[in-house]
């Protein structure tokens, strides 16, 4: 087959990594350097502490996500240690590659420096990215997974090589390992290429190589939820019948997602998503327009959180720094264009990072978000609290796990030894885990998420420390409740604001009772 100019000019950009690639790099090394200056400014997120709790219990799969995160955090606190730094090390350097990435598939578009540089700066500084690459989790990896497979197909379009997909394969494999929302990806990215003319890959012996490998690296998940009876269709069912998450009609929907990546950058991406479907020179590229268009319909009927779509825009960003360059060339301001474009893109991210990443000391962003006319914006129906929760979740755990420490130890020894401490959530639980071994507390237990799978341990239930419990439902429960210290965290979320209980004695036997503790979404 031969290869169209177009190809030609991709060819040769990518001989000229000094015109594009090196800004690329650049600025994904400015995006790792930001993350690594700012990732420790105020404590350790509720999910974190979490995943801790996750890879210190190894397994194929647990209730509320993928495997792989929980692997790759005990690598990293093998190697790296346990402290905030640390621990945010990897997330920083994702956030590099997300950039960087951002820049190859611009080149792979037929961009070239000014390109690459618009689509590059409007990733790093997008809110939602800072977000995600400022602490530990899953959210931070998988843009690497779904851009990383965008990138080789685009290669393999491009040069008429369909041996790279077998890393598409490889990069779907771990993706769905990583996180299970790829799925959407994948059936997106299927139905995009199925109704554009690169449906002939699906001839190829190579796609069937890539579904292949992808399967296999994802099967011992796959195997674990089959041996568990898929607890997490009966997690996300649970969010689903109880509207855990808030649900937005299409238009707050979409300015949702126009805010978290900053209103400025809606110059950048819209026209990119355009040029995707409708330019002459992006026609080549329609599987890609298409592939955004079903995931974006797909997350706005299931009414997903705003940053569950946060992985897909680096490739409409992509596309609209390829437009916006192509614009220029033919405009005799074209400098001026440039410059300005850019400058707006990066006011809106700076404008922003305030309130995303822990710049200011903490009792000022409540401040500066009034400045702005911003209002704290909240993903699901009863976490609020003073702070955005990426904020407010990073506060409290030390204290609360000190006032724990004070009820525990002034009990009598023999008490102590049969006393359990009974988390309502696992931010709560995790933060006994990680912070308690200084106060000599026990390992935490709970019935929330994963958690229930490890149960009760050896504890019958004769003395139990109860967090975020109400008194009422520990009467009910127990014999007899005594209140401890009432815990009130300023900038935590209201929820972590409660009454330490204690209880004296469950009614029944706490392996009995387990089952009905449960506590799933």
């Amino acid at each position: 087959m031969e290869k169209t100019s177009a190809i030609t000019s991709t060819e040769k950009n990518r001989t000229l990594p000094s015109s594009g690639l090196m800004l690329a790099w650049c600025l994904a090394a400015a995006a790792f350097l930001l993350q690594m200056l700012t990732n420790g400014g105020y404590g350790y997120f509720r999910d974190e502490l979490y995943y801790i709790a996750l890879s210190n219990h190894l397994a194929a799969g647990y209730v509320d996500l993928a495997p792989l995160a929980a692997w790759v955090l005990r690598l990293s606190r093998l190697v790296f240690g346990n402290s905030l730094h640390a621990i945010r090390f990897l997330p920083a350097l994702a956030n590099g590659a997300e950039v960087l990435f951002t820049g190859l598939i611009t080149r792979e578009l037929g961009g070239r420096r000014f390109a690459i540089f618009l689509a590059c700066l409007s990733v790093l500084v997008a809110p939602v990215v800072l977000v995600n690459g400022n602490r530990f989790s899953m959210n931070a990896f998988e843009p690497l997974f779904w851009m990383g497979c965008v990138y080789f197909v685009l290669r393999a379009i491009n040069e008429n090589e369909p041996g790279h997909l077998v890393w598409c394969g490889v990069l779907l494999g771990f993706g769905l390992e990583n996180k299970h929302s790829t799925v959407f990806f994948l059936v997106s990215l299927t139905v995009g290429m199925l109704i554009s003319s690169q449906r002939k890959w699906f001839g190829s012996k190579w796609f069937w190589i890539c579904a292949g490998i992808a399967l296999l690296i994802s099967l011992p998940n796959l195997i674990w939820q089959y041996q568990h009876h898929f607890p997490t269709l009966e997690d996300l069912e649970n969010v689903r019948r109880t509207h855990k998450n808030v649900e937005l009609p299409p238009l707050p929907f979409l300015g949702q997602q126009i805010m978290m990546l900053s209103p400025v950058s809606v110059l950048v991406w819209t026209p990119g998503v355009a040029y995707l479907l409708f330019h002459r020179q992006g026609k080549r590229y329609r599987w890609l327009g298409a592939t955004f268009i079903v995931f974006f319909l797909v997350m706005m009927e299931l009414h997903a959180k705003d940053y569950y779509l946060a992985p897909i825009y680096p490739l409409v960003f992509a596309a609209g720094g390829a437009f916006w360059e192509g614009i220029g060339q033919g405009c005799k301001v074209r400098r001026w264009l440039e410059v300005g474009l850019a400058a707006l893109v990066f006011a809106g991210g700076a404008l922003a990072a305030p309130m995303v990443v822990p710049i200011l000391p903490v009792e000022k962003v409540p401040q500066y978000m009034e400045s702005l006319g911003v209002k704290t914006p909240r993903t699901e129906v009863h976490h609020s609290g003073l702070l955005p929760q990426h904020f407010g979740d990073e506060f409290g755990w030390p204290e609360m796990v000190q006032a724990v420490a004070g009820v525990y130890n002034a009990m009598p020894a023999p008490v102590r030894e049969k006393t359990a401490i009974l988390a309502g959530n696992y931010g709560e639980a995790g933060a006994i885990d990680f912070f308690g071994g200084k106060y000599g507390l026990p390992k935490a237990i709970s019935a929330h998420q994963n958690y229930y799978y490890w149960g009760p341990r050896n504890y019958t239930g004769e003395s139990l420390i109860l967090l975020q419990w109400d008194i009422d439902d520990a009467k009910d429960w127990c014999w007899s409740v005594d209140k401890g210290p009432r815990l009130d965290p300023p900038y935590a979320m209201d929820e972590e604001r409660y009454t330490v209980l204690i209880c004296h004695g469950f009614r029944k036997p706490l392996a009995e009772l387990w089952p009905r503790l449960k506590h799933w979404n």
